[in-house]
């Protein structure tokens, strides 16, 4: 009997042993997710013919909760257009409406001859606030997508709206993945910021 035990008794370090080799095997950490921004800031969004903005002080842009994380959005418009889906191992740098409020503040220096914080409390000088509603991938087949974005913006002199407007761009993703969709949406983006800014030359900009 005393033999019997003798031999059995290491049979559960054994098997502890084989526990612990399959638990580390489950605990090898996935890839890190692939992360995107808007890629670099063209060279110059003023032409010859573009009017140089004044001074501007930029608000802090806002947006609805879903556009508030880093999550990269898209929607299957073929299968079921109302139920926003996340990739699950791409995002963005920063939540988008923070994201597309930087390229915008970045895009505006490039006109206004100076681009200040909101918060600054700078007197005599007009304010621009912009929402972001919409910045998601869409796919209206499962091979083709666009990147789409829209954007509110409203400009203030002191307490007085001076003008408000809704801008809306897409642009055809090159690829029907995530890649492709943080490219067609850095196009949209530029190319809504430009109509924006084209907008903004047209306003009677100057305090009073």
């Amino acid at each position: 009997m005393m033999n019997n035990l003798r031999l059995y008794r290491p049979l559960p370090s054994l098997l502890s042993m084989l526990v612990l080799v399959l638990a580390a095997g489950c605990a090898t950490p996935s890839a890190a997710p692939t992360v995107f921004d808007l890629g670099l800031l063209p060279v110059s969004s003023q032409t010859a013919s573009s009017a140089v903005l004044p001074p501007l002080a930029l608000a802090e842009p806002g947006g609805p909760a879903a556009l508030e994380s880093p999550m990269m959005l898209y929607r299957l418009a073929y299968a079921n257009d109302l139920q926003p889906r996340a990739f699950a191992q791409s995002r963005w740098s920063m939540a988008p409406a923070q994201l597309l409020g930087q390229r915008f503040k970045a895009r505006l220096g490039q006109n206004a001859s100076a681009v200040i914080s909101a918060v600054d409390g700078a007197t005599n000088v007009p304010v621009v606030r912009i929402e972001t509603d919409d910045f998601t991938q869409v796919f209206d087949t499962p091979t083709h997508s666009v990147g789409l974005v829209t954007l509110r913006v409203a400009v203030f002199n002191g307490r007085l709206l001076v003008a408000q407007k809704s801008f809306t761009q897409q642009r055809p993703s090159a690829s029907a993945d995530a890649a492709g969709g943080a490219r067609a949406l850095a196009d949209a983006s530029d190319a809504l910021i430009s109509e924006v800014i084209n907008w903004l030359g047209s306003l009677p900009l100057a305090r009073r």
